[in-house]
């Protein structure tokens, strides 16, 4: 009885498989599939790849007669020009399949979703493997917004902000943990394997409830040692009304055991708003430091970290071209500290001989067309042949652009990209 239940779903499956023309686009340099390239067909209907360069198509009317199918991708082009546009003629065949080659026009490769619904929809629907666990829907999150990682304990644990669900919305902090390359988690070139902490709905849950009102987000996450001599996960933090100053800002702590934060102390905000922080140790003077911000540091001792008067400020020296520094991290094969900057939708590179700087002239290496891509995170932690090849991640979204639609499923989401920095285009950054 099993292999005939078995055998009807295979043939389910394949029915079903065979209703779509497939399109998987790639990379012409590395042959790679690339996500959130859009397929536009002349009755206005748009397709996007989902996070392995494939779009799975239905649309009958199309079957037997050539259509034109204009292809566009942030960063990446289609090679012809038509006076139609740079596309293609296909018929949309069921079962059918076509392999597009696009060409990457920036520094910075982009590789894969990491949060919302349907990161390989497309797929799924067409029968492919995928890498991850949960390709079509996890925690039940649709949207999220800011992400921040650090090694905790063996695993690596993320938090977001504003996470946006089929029927909910949690501003109250989203979290979840993943395994360490070579130690159970998946290559970064991949993707990444969210656990995330649900409730007893499978939602994600809220990580930091403060009872009074606002919206919390985690700014930064770094690691202590108690007086007792464990390892802590602390949080800097904030709540407020949206993207007014902040009402409330501390330092949260995680109890392991209830598997949440809880505040530990508070600071004065001094009328800022929330700032997203990516803190890294470095040794000075003999000493060790977070710095939670390249202009803003403190001693890695528990009693200096839960007092803000020993919290030092820096000057620091950005890159003469840039407006936001977003994150900077150490990278071993640069022997340089590297930074990230963002304008509405670019992403910026430039290096510097310490976090404050001096950074010289930075370069641009990615962008994204009448959108935004802002809150910028280094993973050091993913960094491969020594430093050589780095990996960063950012929120995909309308907000705060020019955008005139929001894009299906990306929108309000992460987006990993890939940087080698071996590229001959990074030497004006030095």
């Amino acid at each position: 009885m099993e292999g005939v239940r078995a055998l009807l779903l295979a043939l389910f499956a394949a029915a079903a498989h065979a209703q779509f023309f497939v399109v998987h686009v790639t990379d012409e340099a590395t042959g790679r599939g690339v996500p959130l390239i859009e397929l536009r067909l002349p009755n206005a209907v748009k397709y996007y790849t989902d996070s392995a360069g494939i779009a799975a198509i239905d649309e009958p009317s199309f079957a037997r007669v050539a259509v034109f199918v204009v292809i566009a991708g942030h960063g990446y082009e289609y090679p012809r020009e038509t006076p139609r546009g740079r596309g293609i003629n296909l018929v949309l065949k069921p079962g059918g399949r076509a392999e597009i080659r696009v060409r990457r026009t920036m520094i910075a490769e982009r590789l894969y979703r990491l949060t919302g619904e349907g990161i390989y929809r497309d797929s799924v629907l067409a029968g492919l493997p995928v890498p991850i666990r949960e390709p079509l829907l996890n925690g039940q999150v649709l949207g999220q917004d800011t992400a921040v990682a650090a090694p905790y304990r063996g695993r690596i644990f993320w938090i977001w902000g504003d996470t946006i669900g089929p029927a909910f919305f949690n501003g109250k902090v989203s979290a979840a943990t993943s395994e360490l390359p070579g130690r159970g988690g998946l290559d970064p070139s991949v993707g990444v394997n969210y656990r995330y902490f649900t409730n007893a709905q499978g939602r994600v849950k809220p990580m930091l409830p403060l009872p009074r009102k606002g919206l919390v987000w985690i700014e930064g996450l770094f690691t202590a040692r108690d007086p007792k001599g464990r390892e802590r996960l602390l949080a800097t933090y904030t709540r407020q009304k949206g993207v007014e100053p902040a009402e409330e800002c501390g330092v949260a702590i995680f109890n392991d055991q209830r598997e949440q934060f809880e505040p530990w102390f508070q600071y004065p905000c001094g009328g800022r708003g929330h700032r997203s922080s990516h803190p890294f140790l470095l040794r000075d003077g003999g000493r060790e430091y977070w710095y939670l911000y390249p202009w803003l540091r403190v001693p890695n001792e528990w009693n200096a970290i839960r007092d803000a008067a020993h919290w030092e400020r820096r000057q620091c020296q950005p890159p003469p071209n840039v407006r936001r520094v977003s994150c900077v991290a150490w990278n071993e094969y640069r022997k340089r500290f590297l930074l990230l900057a963002e304008n509405t939708g670019e992403v910026w590179y430039a290096e510097g001989p310490r976090p404050e700087g001096p950074y010289g002239t930075a370069v641009k290496i990615v962008q994204h067309e009448h959108y935004n891509f802002y809150n910028l995170v280094l993973h050091p932690f993913f960094d491969r042949e020594g430093g050589r090849v780095i990996y960063f991640e950012g929120t995909y979204t309308d907000a705060f652009s020019g955008a005139r639609e929001k894009t299906p499923r990306y929108n309000y989401n992460q987006i990993m990209y890939r940087l080698r920095l071996d590229d001959p285009r990074l030497r004006p950054a030095q």
